[in-house]
């Protein structure tokens, strides 16, 4: 494919970014298909990330008829995670729905929720759905704690360009059924956070966007799209090592607005 976008502002304000100490993974694709990568095939730290591939292949399971959103699951005092989320403060045995576990995991990355979908969908077949869309080095490898590892366990890992592809996979109805992608794209679209990729979309008429944050020391991330009257813009953001959270959302916020501009 020709190219035909003017990445230069992308990368400008990629190498700034980069000057205050960051490292930046950025993968964009515009409606047309064309891409952008900067560090496109490097690994970081997935954080919260990895949520969508689990998500993917909870709604992949729910399509051959082995799990359902409706299936309740109770609270095991075990099952309670540190780190984001509020499930972690409610009692033992209380009953949610997987429809409502999933909720909870991506519009507010609650942690409880994921791994009580982790168990139900199998770490192993989330790893499986993620090969099966092109993508060979993400992986989840260890349950949400709200911490780096510790000796002895593995990190989740996440590649931006992985990442995009995924994302177009979901808006091209071709990471589960149909059905189930809308159901995918309207849980993006509950992302409660929108100081990063939604940055600076505008208040008024602001435009469809959905996405999944992911937050560490030293990782600040967030994947997802923009609808724009050309079509979706897919971005996959992963910002290691910034001055702090703040900034991590402000360089990511920057590079979204670069992105955007470029696309048109």
């Amino acid at each position: 494919m020709a190219a035909t976008i003017d990445w230069k502002g992308v990368g400008e304000a990629v190498a700034h970014a980069e000057k205050t100490g960051a490292t930046i993974g950025l993968s964009a694709i515009a409606p047309s298909g064309e891409r952008f990568a900067h560090n496109g095939g490097r690994r970081f730290v997935a954080a919260s990330t990895v949520k969508i591939a689990i998500m993917i292949e909870l709604f992949r399971k729910i399509d051959a008829g082995k799990l359902s959103l409706g299936q309740v699951n109770k609270l095991k005092p075990e099952d309670k995670s540190t780190g984001g989320g509020v499930v972690l403060h409610l009692h033992d045995g209380i009953e949610l729905t997987l429809g409502e576990l999933v909720y909870l995991m991506m519009s507010i990355s609650d942690n409880t929720s994921t791994n009580v979908l982790i168990d139900y969908c199998g770490m192993d077949a989330v790893n499986q759905a993620m090969r099966s869309l092109g993508m060979p080095i993400s992986a989840l490898n260890r349950k949400m704690r709200g911490r780096p590892p510790i000796a002895g366990e593995q990190e989740n890992w996440a590649v931006s360009d992985e990442f995009a592809t995924m994302i177009a996979a979901i808006l091209e109805n071709k990471a589960a059924s149909p059905a189930s992608c809308r159901e995918v794209i309207a849980l993006l679209e509950k992302q409660q956070n929108d100081r990063r990729i939604a940055r600076h979309l505008p208040k008024e008429n602001r435009p469809r966007w959905g996405t999944e944050t992911g937050t560490l020391p030293g990782a600040v991330n967030d994947v997802g799209f923009v609808m724009t009257p050309k079509g979706a813009v897919i971005l996959s953001v992963y910002v290691e090592k910034p001055a702090d959270t703040l900034a991590g959302e402000a360089i990511i916020g920057d590079l979204a607005s670069a992105v955007l501009a470029a696309v048109g």
